[in-house]
């Protein structure tokens, strides 16, 4: 697996997206029922976009609506010989609700980047380059990423 920041876009439409929501210096994370403490995440439906992907994703597992979501980069991931590629996004979040699966999502909560190493589902040096990465984003755009 790979990761392409930004402005690179795939070259073949994503067939997953995920999102960075951040609060201050928190992430959000959600303990999917088959994965474990992740950022939400899914695959793009037919008729839709990753950014769309990414806000339905956000509300279904982590009850998060989303605000000034922006498009940091890709990872393209290569597997039996198939190259697939899945859109990141970085988000502010506007406000939290009920999760709307939640025989999909058993719960959420808001970790710092060093709490990540610990509790993240499948933690590696490559994911945590992206998420220092999309802290820096953030960071550099804090006023656009507050409600």
């Amino acid at each position: 697996m790979q990761f392409f920041p930004a402005p690179f876009r795939a070259p073949l439409r994503a067939f997953a997206a995920l999102v960075f929501p951040w609060v201050d210096d928190k992430v959000l994370i959600c303990n999917i029922a088959d994965r474990g403490w992740c950022i939400p995440s899914g695959r793009v439906e037919p008729m839709e976009e990753s950014l769309e992907t990414v806000c339905r994703e956000a509300r279904e597992e982590g009850g998060a609506v989303l605000d000034h979501v922006q498009y940091i980069g890709c990872y393209q991931i290569s597997e039996r010989r198939e190259v697939r590629w899945a859109d990141c996004y970085v988000s502010g979040v506007r406000e939290m609700r009920e999760i709307e699966f939640k025989t999909e999502s058993l719960g959420v909560d808001f970790v710092t980047l060093e709490q990540l190493p610990d509790i993240y589902h499948n933690w590696n040096d490559l994911t945590h380059q992206v998420f220092e990465h999309s802290f820096e984003v953030v960071s550099r755009h804090r006023n656009g990423f507050l409600p």
